[in-house]
């Protein structure tokens, strides 16, 4: 007990609230514009720890890591344009809500549940640290595979009209990403003999490209023909939803946030990837599955509350074993050793101040982001004052700053533009978007893990059916297609009779 109470005052010091409230800020910032990442945030204020104390220097991470996850989401409901990756799958119906007049419920909702999500993931992370890591650290090469293949089969699932498209759409998204180096070998791979493609096509680039340059020359369009349709800022304002509304989408909360504790845990995985099986998962499972990708909160609930979740999974084997989830964990974990803190089990026993420090300010940081958020909401949305094709030009200046800034790299700017033009193009012919940002983020865990798993196990291919864990990932990933494929032919069946 004393150490709890030693442990609560050393946490609230006025130096570590000042560390929480700009780590909020700074992360909020980078997640809500496009092409800034919240790792790209925690790169840049890692030198600033260096001179604070230990919890001051954790605090400042920890709120950063929180506010980056969390800040994509007002631009992907507000604008149209995710901010950060794991935010993608909430442009779908959240931005349609927002245009729709629910621009407010949908930004609180958002909020309130990704809130829920990492707080979910922190208890879990409290109460399971030890036996997580524990099975995380079981999943070898192969069992991640089969975990990406169950992923890429939610393609079935976010194909929207036409499975046929959708998967066009995911194989797309897979060549895009193969472009380059070949990671292991090093041989160049669709380059046609032109240099600047051996750096490949960097996911964040092109996951701008496909988001926000679709937006842009659609404003333009709009624009020029007088038909712009844009969220009105003064329908934007604080509000909360009632706690009737948010507990109708309990077990969407309680599945997406398992879901993303979980995937979080599993080394290799990201935000990105929970978000978007959330998002598949809860459309299957709603009963008004035509209205998902067409405005439907529970769109926006499912990939929130499951990439927020990632973030208390993601420190469970940062913590339990010293073993980085992510890059963004993996700066954590450095400034962690920086300031003489050693994660593993040793550290549970020798230092338990430092754990307990550690949740504190992990549920302060959240608390903290969620009431920026609520109450920041009319700073952000006097954006929308803005004309849209004004700004839309302001995005697309964003847009190639965030392109130029990852690699400093005016190849990645032109990439970003011919890709982007490819998605308009795509998108006039109904190809789905989704599914081609699938591939992307899936490629190249998915071509990694197999290659890694062949290596080890000297070609053999049985590492992938010896395995139990594989094997039930394979067998999710082959009754969502059997589901999806069987349901596609009812439906087409259905238009015949009708037509």
């Amino acid at each position: 007990m004393d150490i709890l109470l030693s442990t609560l005052a050393i946490s609230f010091a006025p130096e570590v609230v000042g560390a929480l409230l700009f780590g909020s800020i700074f992360g909020l910032v980078f997640g809500a514009i496009p092409g800034l990442t919240y790792t790209m945030a925690l790169a840049l204020i890692l030198p600033l720890t260096f001179t604070l104390d230990h919890t001051a220097a954790i605090a400042m991470l920890l709120s950063t890591f929180i506010g980056g996850a969390s800040g994509g989401t007002v631009a992907a409901i507000l604008v149209g344009v995710p901010g950060t990756p794991s935010s993608a799958a909430t442009v779908v119906d959240g931005h349609r809500l927002a245009k729709a007049g629910k621009a407010s419920l949908t930004v609180a909702m958002a909020t309130v549940v990704s809130t829920i999500g990492g707080l979910f993931s922190l208890i879990v992370m409290v109460f399971s640290v030890d036996f997580l890591a524990s099975v995380a650290l079981h999943f070898g090469p192969a069992e991640i595979f089969a975990l990406l293949i169950f992923g890429m089969s939610t393609i079935c699932g976010l194909a929207e009209r036409s499975i046929v498209r959708g998967l066009i759409g995911g194989v797309i998204g897979l060549m895009v990403m193969i472009v380059g180096q070949d990671p292991i070998d090093g041989v160049s791979r669709l380059t046609f003999g032109q240099v600047p493609l051996l750096q490949g096509v960097e996911l964040l680039v092109a996951m701008i490209a496909l988001f926000a340059i679709p937006q842009v020359v659609e404003a333009f369009s709009q624009h020029h023909s007088g038909g712009e349709t844009v969220v009105d800022p003064n329908t934007v304002k604080v509000e909360l939803p009632r706690p009737r509304y948010v507990w109708g989408f309990r077990w969407n909360i309680f599945r997406s946030s398992l879901l993303g504790t979980v995937i979080g845990a599993i080394p290799g995985t990201s935000g990105t990837i929970a978000a978007f099986l959330a998002y598949s998962q809860e459309k299957k499972l709603n009963k008004d599955k035509v209205a998902f990708g067409h405005g439907n909160m529970g769109g926006v609930v499912a990939p929130e509350t499951s990439n927020n979740a990632v973030t208390g999974g993601s420190m469970i084997p940062v913590l339990g074993l010293g073993i980085p989830s992510d890059p963004a964990t993996a700066l954590i974990l450095g400034g962690l050793l920086i300031h003489g803190i050693q994660p593993g089990p040793l550290l549970f026993v020798e230092n338990p101040q430092v754990i307990y420090s550690i949740y504190m300010l992990f549920a302060a940081s959240y608390v903290i982001v969620m009431i920026f958020m609520l109450f920041g909401v009319r700073l952000f949305v006097k954006a929308l004052h803005v004309p849209h094709h004004l700004l839309a030009l302001a995005i697309m200046v964003l847009c190639i700053v965030g392109s130029y800034s990852v690699r400093n790299s005016m190849f990645d700017v032109g990439t970003m533009i011919v890709i982007g033009f490819l998605g308009y193009l795509l998108q006039k012919a109904r190809i789905p978007l989704t599914p081609i940002l699938l591939g992307l983020v899936l490629g190249p865990a998915m071509e990694r893990e197999f290659r890694t798993a062949m290596i080890m196990s000297s070609d053999d291919p049985s590492i992938f059916y010896t395995s139990p864990t594989a094997l039930l990932f394979f067998a999710f990933a082959a009754i969502v297609v059997f589901k999806h494929t069987l349901s596609g032919l009812r439906s087409r069946n259905n238009q015949k009779k009708e037509a």
